[in-house]
């Protein structure tokens, strides 16, 4: 289990917008955060994203989990209208199991996020 994560954008105030629009339908909110960054979780700070001029996205994905097929497709299509870039549209996604769900876009940075709901979890 990790602690939290975080991850460089170069724009604070268009990611920030971003990840508001994709997270608020999965129940996260806004936590209190350092300066030069912003964070989100359900009870405690978990995901942060930090204003960096060196921002460079790498290879993996970025995985948050959603508690229903409606909950995915809302952050699917507020993420799409807010600077995301879609990947890959809301579907079953039989890799992950039988009764999983998911959709990924890319942030304004390039970094690829998933939200996916999955029964057999």
């Amino acid at each position: 289990m990790l602690n939290y994560a975080a991850v460089k954008v170069s724009d604070l105030e268009r990611s920030g917008a971003f990840y508001d629009s994709i997270l608020a339908p999965l129940g996260w909110r806004r936590q209190e955060a350092p300066a030069d960054s912003v964070s989100w979780g359900l009870i405690k700070a978990e995901f942060f994203i930090e204003l960096s001029d060196t921002q460079r996205p790498g290879y993996g994905l970025i995985s948050f989990p959603a508690k229903s097929i409606p909950a995915v497709k809302a952050s699917f299509e507020s993420g799409s209208q807010n600077g995301g870039d879609p990947v890959a549209e809301p579907g079953s996604a039989a890799s992950f199991g039988r009764g999983s769900y998911a959709c990924r876009l890319s942030d304004p940075d390039g970094y690829l996020v998933e939200v996916c709901v999955s029964h057999d979890r």
